[in-house]
């Protein structure tokens, strides 16, 4: 089994050529380089050629990158494109997708751009239309066309679109954020939840983490490097886990366990599943172990 760590995903401003260069250093698991939100209107040309020649530069190590472009009704969307793809990082991230036929319309443009199908799309998940038809959006990535293999949460968003309060807990969101765990993992999509806004608030952001974890959440998008590492270490699985898990791996393979569904191992009954669920566990274990 393969899996890519997404625990901790920064946003870093396209804008600011300093914090493009500190992307190659920070121990988070992916940045993504941003075009949208954190760029005035007046800089995003001159952003986008920044990131293009540090993208083109490399020296990001294990961590993922990401280009989130503006949307393609807006002005610079299909520019955005087109130097994303010249670029080619690991993932293109699209603002406020709503349908499958937007995910289809940039994934054929890539093709045409013959950008490597190493190159993914991860899709911003932070409007009221994108929760009520979560499940076509997610389905869209049975389609290798649309490239698609992350949801990122845009929680400041979906606030400002459905008047729900940000409050700790996150009670009126609950069931929009549960829906897009459930359509995302049903069709092999890692899920990011959104930013915590009060980076000084570190005993909130620690709590919203570990919310995320208990949500089925892969990861969690930043907006400050402080909050890396206890977001590293949240959506890390404890030590205990993987050696339990480990032990379920190994007593389904022993021999005499070969053809059972059901087995008892330390006073409890155990399922193959659960035996499908340790391999994940020890899987990303290994994989975060492996970045060093």
């Amino acid at each position: 089994m393969s899996i890519r760590p997404r625990r901790s995903v920064l946003y870093m401003p396209g804008s600011n050529a300093r914090a493009l260069e500190k992307a190659r250093t920070l121990p988070a698991d992916a940045v993504i380089l941003d075009l949208e939100d954190a760029v005035a209107p007046d800089a995003k040309v001159e952003a986008r050629a920044r990131i293009l020649e540090t993208v083109k530069a490399g020296g990001f190590g294990p961590r993922e990158v990401v280009i989130r472009v503006n949307g393609l009704d807006t002005l610079w969307g299909s520019d955005d494109v087109a130097a994303a793809a010249a670029a080619a990082p690991d993932a293109i991230l699209l603002p406020k997708v709503q349908d499958p036929e937007q995910l289809i319309v940039v994934g054929r443009r890539l093709d045409a751009l013959g950008v490597p199908a190493s190159t993914r799309v991860w899709a911003m998940i932070e409007t009221p239309i994108a929760i009520l038809d979560i499940r076509a959006v997610a389905q869209a990535a049975t389609d290798p066309l649309t490239r698609l293999a992350v949801f990122v949460l845009g929680t400041n968003d979906l606030a400002k679109e459905t008047r729900a309060a940000l409050i700790p807990g996150r009670a009126p969101m609950y069931p929009w954020l549960m829906q897009v765990v459930a359509a995302g993992h049903a069709f092999g999509i890692d899920v990011l939840d959104g930013v915590w806004n009060q980076f000084l608030d570190m005993e909130g952001f620690k709590a919203e983490c570990a919310q995320g974890v208990e949500m089925g959440m892969d990861g969690k998008t930043l907006i400050h490097p402080s909050q890396i590492e206890p977001c590293n270490v949240a959506f890390s699985p404890p030590e205990t886990e993987v050696a339990k898990a480990r032990s379920i791996i190994a007593a389904f393979d022993l021999p005499e366990n070969a053809s059972k569904g059901v087995i008892q191992l330390d006073g409890r009954m155990v399922e193959r599943m659960h035996a499908d669920m340790a391999q994940r566990t020890v899987a990303l274990a290994d994989a975060i172990a492996a970045r060093g």
